[in-house]
């Protein structure tokens, strides 16, 4: 029984992890620390169903379908997993989400009546880019914090960046987050790569910095008060959908509702496994 009960543990810490690379599109923050997923279920066939849930009924159905399309293409990645099927829940348009991300159509096929001018990949991009000159402007500003002046951030190679050791907790966290960007868009990926150009590849000058980090604060500050305006929605709609008492339950997801139990017993043969983060 332990030995399964293990193997379930491991599972189940395997697709939390994968989950955990998934951001919401527009906030450039994980699904899982926004306590956007509910409930991991992890069937025995290798199955993975993946229920989540945003913070309004509203929320903009293309970026709902951009995090359940990379919830699926993430946890499939694991070698054991036979099918990852995200679930959107209490969402207008939860059940064209779910049906054609499991269905694999694009999003123009699936929401035709909700399908934006561009198509979903110029959207991907157009938050690829804010994810990108939000880490960038955070990053800066923690190297002058460490004394650093302009002009050597500047100048600043890749070897350089990943030799500096960062005191706090959140610029250590952020550090490869953007490194990881930079070698994505292959800005940067040997030593001698300038660590900091704008998302075009360009150099930045140091007697452009000041205004070029003008307009990323911009870019930082927009997100972040959609980030603490998503947490507080999301919170008081789990109040809202689950009750005010959440007593004898464990939170889920790092959002702090009680929305789901921590399932400790062994299923029989065929059945399904559930398990909330530890």
């Amino acid at each position: 029984m332990d030995e399964v009960l293990s193997d379930r543990d491991r599972k189940a810490s395997e697709v939390w992890a994968r989950l955990a690379t998934v951001t919401d599109p527009e906030l450039d923050e994980p699904v899982t620390e926004l306590g956007f997923v509910e409930l991991v279920t992890v069937h025995d066939d290798g199955g993975v169903d993946i229920v989540f849930r945003l913070p309004t009924y509203w929320c903009s159905a293309n970026f709902a379908f951009l995090m359940a399309d990379d919830m699926r293409q993430a946890v499939s990645a694991l070698p054991w997993v036979r099918g990852a099927r995200p679930q959107l829940r209490d969402h207008m348009v939860a059940q064209e989400i779910n049906r054609g991300v499991g269905e694999g159509k694009s999003f123009a096929d699936a929401l035709k009546d909700f399908a934006p001018g561009g198509s979903l990949g110029d959207l991907r991009e157009k938050f690829r880019r804010k994810a990108f000159e939000r880490r960038q402007e955070f990053m800066i500003r923690a190297l002058r914090g460490l004394g650093y002046e302009d002009p050597a951030i500047c100048r600043m190679t890749l070897g350089t960046y990943d030799e500096v050791s960062f005191g706090s907790e959140e610029a250590a966290r952020q550090k490869p987050r953007y490194r990881e960007l930079l070698v994505e868009r292959r800005l940067a990926y040997l030593r001698d790569d300038r660590a900091f150009v704008t998302y075009e590849g360009r150099p930045i000058r140091r007697h452009e910095l000041a205004s070029y980090l003008q307009r990323l604060r911009g870019v930082r500050i927009n997100m972040e008060f959609n980030s603490s305006l998503c947490r507080g929605l999301l919170a008081a709609r789990y109040r809202e959908l689950d009750g005010s008492s959440a007593e004898g339950t464990s939170a889920c997801g790092g959002c702090g509702s009680g929305c789901a139990v921590q399932s400790i017993a062994l299923p029989a043969a065929g059945e399904k496994h559930i398990v909330a983060p530890a």
